[in-house]
């Protein structure tokens, strides 16, 4: 069986993406697994299928690189948005449907910005904030990012007794004096990205909340693959809503694969 892909990323975030909408896409979870490999499959961080969704453009169905059914990602959300758009099935603005509910977004060339879902609760720890974007996020703010070893300490909080079932990903975050720099360990991907969006979403809300920066609005993110940008209304400490991650989605190439 061949199947058709296009290959796309997000600040770095990359994705198998493939139209879906005849429902013909095998989603057996070794094969999407297999894909993912970036030595055996294609390579990817995850994989997105563009499927048909009543009364929206279009539904994404995303996938861990470990070949299972996940919560939301932020930056696979704006690079099926650009997939889309680049199909013709929407236009600059869109409305979808994702495994967290319904999102809008808007394409202005490169740059997508995704809607994301409100945040209701902002749990305060020894040291930590957690909070759930669309997906759930451990964010500590450390003074030695460049240095940290971001797989050993995410993977150690990751598969703690709290999270060892569910998970969590993991954000470390440093603030400067235009943006902060956030580096992020993913469930499911089980390592390091180079970005990851519901993890960028999540350190600008706790960056306006710690006072890494000034604004109550908005947070410039600095990510290993690229520079994002988090706005956002704020209605408490705990409770945010009309939040927006604004970045580039960038497709870089189109293939096929026999399985």
């Amino acid at each position: 069986m061949t199947l058709q892909f296009y290959k796309y990323q997000g600040t770095g975030n990359d994705f198998i993406l493939a139209d879906n909408r005849n429902g013909n896409f095998p989603t057996d979870s070794t094969l999407v697994e297999h894909l993912c490999h970036r030595r055996f499959g294609i390579g990817a961080d995850g994989l997105i299928l563009l499927e048909n969704e009543p009364g929206y453009d279009f539904k994404m169905v995303y996938f861990n690189s470990d070949g299972n059914r996940s919560s939301m990602c932020g930056n696979g959300g704006r690079c099926i948005v650009s997939f889309a758009a680049f199909l013709g099935i929407s236009g600059k603005i869109c409305r979808f449907m994702a495994v967290d509910g319904e999102h809008l977004a808007s394409v202005d060339g490169e740059t997508v910005s995704l809607k994301m879902i409100d945040v209701t609760s902002v749990e305060k720890g020894d040291g930590y904030y957690f909070l759930n974007t669309g997906s759930p996020h451990y964010v500590k703010v450390v003074n030695d990012i460049e240095s940290l070893d971001v797989h050993k300490e995410g993977k150690e909080i990751r598969y703690s007794d709290r999270f060892r079932q569910d998970g969590t990903n993991v954000n470390f975050i440093k603030g400067y004096d235009t943006h902060v720099f956030v580096r992020t360990y993913e469930r499911g991907v089980e390592d390091e990205t180079f970005s990851c969006g519901t993890g960028v979403t999540a350190a600008g809300i706790v960056a306006s909340l710690t006072g890494l920066v000034s604004s109550e609005s908005e947070c410039h993110v600095k990510t290993l693959g690229g520079n994002l940008k988090v706005s956002f209304k704020k209605i408490s400490d705990s409770e945010f809503k009309d939040i927006w991650l604004t970045g580039p989605a960038v497709q870089v190439f189109k293939g096929e694969i026999n399985v």
